[in-house]
């Protein structure tokens, strides 16, 4: 990671620069809730990174609780105090930490489910995931995939900010493998104010993941008892969050949700 013009630096860090570019955690607490169908007040966020998510739901749902998992303590530490949450350091890819009440949703999101690299980990995750959910609960993550699944290459977008600076995001798809859906993938960010750059960080989140299709994540979370499986198309709006129609075709390049009922 690399700054320019440190003098003139924003107090934007990598991880602040992350939650405004690639999360929209209050779009995605009535969406979650929505698919629940009832009366969710325990979230479980796994790979939780900054909490940022368990922190918009803990605002938003009423006597809500949040549970924010990750093997990165200095991630986690990122995320301010906020009463209902609890953030517990733990790597979610050998085992699932003691935290207390049973969520009634669990979400894997950012394509974090592609930190579980080979099938026997992907259904030992979810089997843990099944075990500690509510009786009714939800497991949803996200995926993406379609004809640009394997595709090398760069999306750039411009995000503006508080204080007039202007933030652009580089999605950076670098190394891509179909023969084993291993991926390569960094994020970089620039910000300017007044058209000047005044910080730059290259390689800000660089990630390998295996890229799990849909098919392979519905088989696994029936295979380890999920009741029902279903796929969310429309993530940007709570009431369009039901499943996507079986044989309804979707965009050639797709980002969709993935949800189990235990």
């Amino acid at each position: 990671m690399s700054e320019t013009r440190a003098a003139a630096a924003s107090d934007l860090n990598v991880h602040t620069l992350y939650e405004l570019t690639v999360q929209s955690p209050k779009t995605l607490v009535p969406f979650l809730h929505a698919i629940h169908g009832d009366a969710p007040r325990v979230l479980g966020e796994d790979f939780a990174g900054t909490a940022a998510l368990s922190r918009a739901w803990v605002e938003a749902i009423e006597s809500g609780t949040a549970i924010a998992i990750d093997h990165d303590a200095r991630v986690l530490a990122h995320a301010a105090d906020v009463s209902g949450v609890t953030r517990i350091h733990g790597d979610l890819r050998t085992e699932i930490p003691s935290a207390g009440a049973a969520p009634d949703i669990v979400f894997a999101g950012n394509f974090s489910i592609g930190e579980l690299h080979t099938r026997s980990e992907l259904i030992a995750y979810l089997r843990r995931v099944r075990g500690r959910l509510a009786h009714g609960g939800v497991f949803v993550c996200d995926t993406y995939g379609g004809e640009s699944a394997f595709r090398i290459g760069a999306v750039e977008r411009s995000h503006s900010a508080q204080g007039g600076a202007l933030i652009r995001y580089t999605w950076e798809q670098r190394a891509a493998d179909p023969t084993t859906a291993r991926v390569v993938n960094a994020l970089h960010f620039r910000v300017l104010r007044n058209g000047e750059v005044v910080q730059e960080f290259t390689d800000a989140f660089v990630y390998s993941w295996r890229l799990w299709s849909v098919p392979e994540i519905r088989d696994a979370l029936s295979e380890v008892g999920f009741r029902t499986t279903e796929v969310h198309a429309d993530l940007d709006s709570a009431a369009n969050s039901r499943p996507v129609p079986a044989l309804r075709g979707i965009d050639d390049s797709f980002i969709v949700c993935i949800s189990g009922r235990a």
